[in-house]
């Protein structure tokens, strides 16, 4: 069974620990930090039997997720290979502002026709704690102060592990709840729970298309939910948290980047609360999807402009390492055979 973070809560318990004790020892692991550490000395805060109990705890959280290689771009990315305590691996990206993209599911339901990781459907959900243990890795390599959930993986398909992932770092952790990114394709069940949450996070909604019938070619396993309902539901969760939907758009040339769409998101965007994150599609060996050219991308993101749409034109991190989502483990797992 995937490791989760009430599991730690329960075992800490087991030793003796009171309330005090585990958030001591959670703000720690979260920090990357020694889990003892803070402004108390260890032996004055902690009954005997918890201190006793630490090292093998620490050894266990350690083992949760580990670099098995790490790739840097660049662009100041790192992209990490990222095997779990039963060898199977997922990715994690370090972004270069302070930030850190990690994954929720081995592999992905959703079958996005232009991912790698879809290809070969879902393999396990990943507990909170192995989440959770990707931001940890992370933070022994550098600040985080932001954490997006869109690795591998369909947050909404792993719900309970992921918002109790979300609720330890925008408390334990301490990162602003508008800088934890909830990334998802669309489902009710997001629209239901997150408003409902202590910590409620950002969203990120992939959008790629404002034409049902092709985003359902594109995402052919993603909730049907048409994408004029779809930007209502998350137009009412924007302006309940405050925070803006930062849709996603991974460019793909000759179908999704015509004057069709973009006369699309104007009318479905026009007076949001949103921003447009465009992203040039990163090629994938072996699938027929092309980047379209960045001047085409720029003219999209300047017509949102003057339609009164706050549109960015992003790189997706690592291109230069061929590091798109999936990559580096479908790369492993070939070498590996």
């Amino acid at each position: 069974m995937a490791m989760r973070i009430e599991h730690i809560r329960q075992r800490l318990r087991g030793h003796g620990a009171l309330p005090c004790h585990e958030e001591r020892i959670l703000r720690a692991w979260t920090r990357a930090l020694p889990l003892d550490s803070g402004s108390v000395p260890p032996q004055d805060f902690f009954p005997l039997s918890i201190r006793a109990a630490l090292p093998g705890l620490a050894a266990e959280l350690d083992g949760l997720a580990r670099v098995r290689s790490e790739h840097v771009g660049n662009d100041g990315s790192a992209r990490l290979l990222v095997e779990l305590g039963d060898g199977q691996t997922v990715e994690s990206v370090l972004l270069p502002k302070d930030g850190v993209c990690v994954s929720t599911q081995v592999g992905c339901a959703v079958g996005c026709t232009f991912c790698m990781t879809g290809r070969d459907g879902l393999l396990r959900q990943l507990g909170s704690a192995e989440i959770v243990a990707q931001v940890v890795l992370a933070r022994a390599r550098r600040a985080v102060k932001k954490v997006a959930f869109m690795g591998m993986g369909e947050p909404a398909h792993n719900m309970d592990n992921v918002l109790e992932a979300i609720d330890l770092l925008g408390t334990a952790a301490n990162i602003a709840h508008k800088n934890l990114v909830f990334s998802t394709v669309g489902d009710r069940r997001v629209f239901e729970r997150l408003p409902r949450e202590r910590v409620k996070p950002a969203l990120a909604l992939s959008l790629h298309s404002t034409r049902a019938e092709l985003r359902a070619q594109l995402l052919p396993k993603a909730q049907r939910i048409d994408p004029a309902e779809l930007v209502e539901l998350a137009e009412q969760y924007a302006r309940a948290t405050g925070y803006p939907i930062q849709y996603q758009w991974t460019l793909l040339e000759g179908i999704n980047d015509g004057d069709e769409e973009l006369a699309g998101i104007v009318r479905l965007l026009a007076g949001k609360y949103a921003v447009m994150n465009f992203i040039p599609y990163n090629e994938v060996e072996g699938l027929a999807y092309r980047r379209p050219s960045w001047e085409r991308a720029a003219v999209m993101s300047r017509h949102l402009h003057r339609h009164g749409i706050l549109a960015k034109l992003r790189q997706s991190a690592g291109q230069d390492i061929d590091g798109g989502c999936g990559q580096l483990r479908a790369r492993s797992i070939a070498q590996a055979a």
